[in-house]
């Protein structure tokens, strides 16, 4: 059955295939040789180029990394991958301006290289895919931030001594900072991407809809965008704000928020709540002529919204608003777990959206009705390929590690994911089934060349998705998601949402997400490697000497990587 957000090249006598697959905000470039053939030792990969809808010419991408000249320098400048091809087989490509109306065309064409270092070019294949701002215009929408402060796009738009000048040095500075980076409007809208923009949104209809009632439960709260629009609700604002920790100390951004909030809506309509341990939702509800509902991973903070990988999804049906709603009079009746635990809540909700299959339950839950067993028993199931992106993983004994674990295992099914570790970095599962350990030092600007130092982006938690996107190639696609940490506490003490979602073109905007977010982790631990060799980072050219490897040899090789070729080009 063909889809609309997966666009395959029909060049029949192009040498590979090419598959677009559609993210939100980004494409999923995706290539393989033709079945039953390899490439030939002159192939140096790929280059790429892409034309806007209604446009009258190709651009083509950018690759940093270069071929290394004859005296074996490389050009550290960024060049037309028509020049620097592109050596993987798949790419996750920004275009500029990703909203607009209609088709998006690629152009992927393959180059090779003779014994004189002289590039040619052979059949290419074309494929043209809608990208739009809405994943499903008018029902939902899938939004991300984009969590790539230390990144070389950040460095050459805004230099690598930028974040002071952007962001408060801690949250309790979140409220009264005010950045002082000549392109700081701009910087703010490139690094808070499709996520911070869709939840100012939706704010600003709710202010601009009298009749709107808006209900708001906030894990973190000091950013002044969103403060300063709730204030602008007034009596029209109800909200519960987590005084958990250092949220409940003197001068905390939360402490400033309440206050703030209370001075606007009334003391009566701002409700300090931590439930067993923590009130962790990030929810906005809309009920009025606007109907919409905000949930994701997204903090409402400075680093939820710049330096973090969040997402966010915005629903708009009236059970969605009806059933986002109940849980908050839920949580405003109950501050102990045992009270909410009792509730329709605390279990699994259809929220009818557009015929999409979305359900959505809150925490804390029952032990009767616990969810996390029930995951771990679905993920272990699984089998085609799994994604996942926990930001605690390491901190979450029992079901889903158990799962996880088993399914990192088996050869069969492709796993890619990454978490955090207990003493700092990250855990990389990588696509030829090895765990690397993204070091803090890796996380660090320095970078080998032809790289620019990165600024770091502060301490704390960088990777704070929370999903898991189970057999995106398959019929029964699903994705868990949403504030839910898939830990114990989440489950049955701490106050969260979790949706499921059994939807195709949801499950792929989720991998291609979770594709660009690891790749970019997988290449600070090449990066590591490369330091520590003293090795520059360059492409390779065609192999000229007895016992040199083709590039593209361990992606025939190794059985993960075949699989992963298999499963995207």
């Amino acid at each position: 059955m063909k889809s609309d957000f997966q666009v395959s090249g029909t060049n029949a006598t192009a040498l590979f295939t090419l598959k677009l697959h559609r993210g939100d905000g980004m494409t999923l470039v995706a290539m393989n040789w033709k079945p039953g053939k390899m490439p030939p030792p002159d192939f140096v990969g790929f280059a790429i180029e892409y034309k806007e809808p209604d446009g009258d010419r190709f651009y083509a991408l950018k690759n940093r990394l270069a071929f290394p000249g004859a005296d074996g320098a490389v050009n550290p400048n960024r060049h037309s991958t028509r020049l620097s091809p592109i050596q993987k087989f798949r790419w996750v490509h920004f275009p500029r301006n990703a909203e607009l109306p209609g088709k998006f065309v690629y152009r992927v064409t393959p180059v090779f290289m003779n014994a004189a270092d002289e590039l040619s070019y052979g059949e290419s294949q074309e494929a043209a895919i809608e990208l739009r701002r809405e994943t499903y215009p008018g029902k939902l929408n899938l939004c991300f931030t984009r969590g790539f402060v230390s990144s070389q796009a950040f460095v050459d738009k805004y230099g690598a001594d930028a974040v002071p000048k952007l962001l408060p040095a801690k949250a309790d500075g979140g409220l009264n900072f005010v950045p002082t980076h000549p392109k700081a409007e701009e910087a703010l809208a490139w690094m808070g991407f499709e996520a911070r923009s869709a939840i100012i949104e939706v704010l600003d209809q709710a202010i601009a809809d009298a009749t709107a009632q808006v209900r708001v439960v906030a894990y973190d709260l000091s950013e002044p965008g969103v403060v300063s629009r709730l204030e602008k609700l007034g009596g029209r604002l109800k909200i519960i704000i987590d005084d958990d920790g250092a949220h409940g100390k003197a001068g905390s951004g939360e402490n400033q928020a309440a206050k703030r909030l209370g001075a606007t809506a009334g003391a009566a309509h701002v409700k300090r709540q931590h439930m067993g341990k923590l009130q962790h939702n990030k929810t906005i509800v809309v009920d009025g002529k606007v109907q919409a509902v905000v949930c994701g991973s997204t903090n409402y903070t400075w680093r939820g919204f710049f330096v973090q990988n969040n997402n966010a999804i915005v629903l708009r049906s009236r059970k969605a608003v009806k059933t986002f709603r109940v849980g908050f009079d839920a949580y405003w009746k109950n501050d102990d777990v045992r009270g909410f635990a009792a509730t329709s809540s605390a279990q699994w909700n259809d929220l009818k959206v557009g015929g999409i299959k979305a359900q959505v339950g809150f925490s804390p839950r029952a032990k009767k009705n616990a969810a996390l067993a029930a995951i771990g028993k679905d993920i272990a199931g699984t089998t085609s390929s799994l994604f996942f992106s926990l930001a605690f993983l390491y901190q979450t004994k029992g079901a889903i590690r158990s799962a996880v674990q088993k399914i990192k295992d088996d050869d069969a099914i492709f796993t890619y994911g990454i978490s955090d570790r207990p003493v700092g970095g990250l855990d990389l599962q990588k696509p030829d089934g090895k765990v690397a350990v993204v070091s803090p030092a890796a996380l660090k600007k320095n970078v080998p060349a032809p790289f620019k130092s990165e600024p770091t982006g502060g301490g704390g938690v960088r990777l704070h998705h929370k999903f898991v996107v189970i057999d995106f190639d398959q019929p029964d696609a699903r994705v868990y998601m949403g504030s839910y940490n898939f830990s114990g506490a989440a489950d049955t003490s701490n106050g969260e949402n979790l949706l499921l979602i059994k939807d195709r073109r949801i499950a792929v905007s989720y991998v291609v997400e979770a594709l660009r977010v690891f790749d970019h982790y997988h290449f600070r631990v090449v990066q590591e490697a490369a330091k520590k060799a003293r090795k520059k980072l360059q492409l390779a050219k065609p192999p000229r000497k007895p016992g040199e490897k083709a590039w593209w040899e361990e992606d025939y090789a190794n059985a993960r990587k075949i699989r992963d070729r298999e499963l995207f080009g």
